[in-house]
Parts: structure tokens; C-alpha cells; sequence
């Protein structure tokens, strides 16, 4: 029986990859599954640019499938967010002078729009 448990940290090997996401061999020999989604906080178009087999990988697991002996798992749970937080203070930023929400503009480009394309004689 696995001693592995939700929101442990746990060490494995990287045993397969797929388009989806990487095999993880865990040290109970459960096996267990990194998804695309979860192996960095960035954009990743393919797993390989992240992980490959053979690779020893530190993982947070996210789920546990006792029956079927499988984990969900995570890299990007261990890695630090600061790029992730670093865009969300971007977006909280006020806009410099001079510049307008594209929601303020919508209405005028709708006039102007039916200004220069109304009806033909």
C-alpha cells in the first residue's frame, strides 16, 4: 500500500513522455503523471523542453488514485510564481496619461465607422 498522500512532495524518475504530458516513476513505485498544464507556470508547447527521461524530478502530488496505484502530479507547484505575479502586477498597473481603455473608444469607432460606411447613392 502507497504511503503517498495529496500535497506531499515526493522524488521520481522520468520514465516516459507523451504530447500531454511525463511518466514519473515515484519512489513507492507508484507511477505517476506530470500534465502540460502543470509543468510550469509559463507556456509549454512541448514537455520536452522541460523534462526528459531519465530525469530525477522533485514533484508535488496532486491527486491520488489508490486502486489504480497512479498520482497526479506537479513541477510547476514547486517552482516560484514570480514571473506569474510579476504579469498579474502588470495588469493591476494604471494607465500612463494619454492613453484610453479600448471600451471608452468602442462607441466612437462605431460612429465613424457607420460615418464612412453608410449607405451608398
Amino acid at each position: 500500500m502507497s504511503t503517498i498522500k495529496r500535497g506531499a512532495i515526493v522524488k521520481g524518475k522520468v520514465t516516459g513522455i507523451q504530447p500531454y504530458g511525463a511518466f514519473v516513476q515515484l519512489e513507492d513505485g507508484m507511477q505517476g503523471l506530470i500534465h502540460i498544464s502543470e509543468i510550469s507556470h509559463q507556456f509549454v508547447k512541448d514537455v520536452r523542453d522541460y523534462v526528459h527521461v531519465g530525469d530525477e524530478v522533485t514533484v508535488k502530488v496532486l491527486d491520488v488514485d489508490r486502486k489504480a496505484r497512479r498520482a497526479s502530479l506537479s513541477l510547476k507547484a514547486l517552482e516560484p510564481a514570480g514571473e506569474q505575479e510579476k504579469r498579474h502586477m502588470r495588469m493591476k498597473m494604471p494607465l500612463k496619461s494619454g492613453f484610453r481603455p479600448l471600451k471608452e473608444k468602442l462607441r466612437e469607432w462605431i460612429e465613424q465607422s457607420k460615418k464612412e460606411n453608410g449607405p451608398k447613392p
